[in-house]
């Protein structure tokens, strides 16, 4: 992943509504969440909303299927994996890593 990807997609998360929606999608996963579900669960108004799904497919970050009327958004699990290793890529100086109870890295 070059930088300027890794970039893009954190500028997009980089707003608090914005990153609250992601969060919300990403725990759906392979259903993913229509605009209206989002609204009921968030309370984002619809223009606004609108605005933030926008940002984040552009980012690359959510996917979007048209099914019958409704819009499905979907993260883009290729990106988030790509985004994790890049984040981890030079970790603990090349040695292996593993993560503590607590959700810390440490190295081997």
């Amino acid at each position: 992943m070059k930088n300027s990807e890794a970039i893009e997609a954190f500028v997009a998360l980089g707003q608090e509504s914005r990153l609250n929606v992601f969060r919300l999608i990403v725990q759906k996963g392979d259903i993913g969440l229509t605009p209206t579900q989002i609204i009921e669960k968030l309370g984002i108004p619809n223009a606004t909303l609108s605005f933030h799904l926008k940002e984040l497919v552009n980012a690359k970050l959510l996917l979007v299927e048209r099914q019958s009327r409704n819009l499905i958004y979907r993260p883009n699990a290729d990106l988030v994996n790509s985004l994790s290793a890049f984040l981890l890529e030079n970790c603990c100086g090349g040695k292996l890593c593993e993560t503590k109870k607590k959700k810390k890295v440490s190295c081997r």
